[in-house]
Formats: C-alpha cells, structure tokens, sequence
C-alpha cells in the first residue's frame, strides 16, 4: 500500500516532537526508552524519522507522545489551541 505525505512528509507533528524534545534537554534514545516503559515500543531511528516526518505516527504512539509530553493530541496535530494537557495526562517524562 502507498500512504501518500502531506506537504513531503509522512505526518504532521514531527516538527512539534522534535521542539518538545529539545526543549526538554532530552536525547531521541531517553524519549524511545520512555515511550517502552509505557508499551510504545519505538526506537531512536524512529523516534528520528518521526521527527523528520519521514515516518508515520500510529495514533496510539501520538496519544504515548501527547501523555509523555504532558501536552494535548489536538496541539499536537495542528499546533493550535491549548498545549498543556489537563490532570488527566497519567505519565510524563522522568516517571
């Protein structure tokens, strides 16, 4: 099956991913290694293309990177609207 990309590339929140990472201080291999203690199982090469929007995001690893994140799906995908997740976001980094 061809899955066809959006503007060349595979998906739409690699460029967001990417700045929350780095905002964090964190390395791609400490955000896979977070995302597997949770059962997202994704690698650093992953964790790369994603970024680079050579990859596509399955929703349940978009909802892992929302939760990891503390930040909401919907800004996520569009970049607009409220960032910070409410209470109910039930992991984050370092836990």
């Amino acid at each position: 099956m061809k899955i066809f990309g959006f503007r060349g590339k595979m998906n739409i929140v690699g460029e967001r991913l990417r700045k929350l990472r780095e905002d964090t201080g964190y390395k791609q291999e400490q955000i896979a290694a977070q995302m597997q203690t949770h059962e997202v199982i994704l690698g650093q090469k992953a964790i790369s293309r994603i970024e680079r929007g050579t990859r596509v995001v399955a929703d349940y690893e978009l909802l892992g990177f929302a939760r990891l994140y503390g930040v909401r799906v919907e800004w996520l995908l569009t970049g607009k609207g409220e960032k910070k997740a409410g209470a109910d976001s039930d992991w984050e980094i370092g836990e």
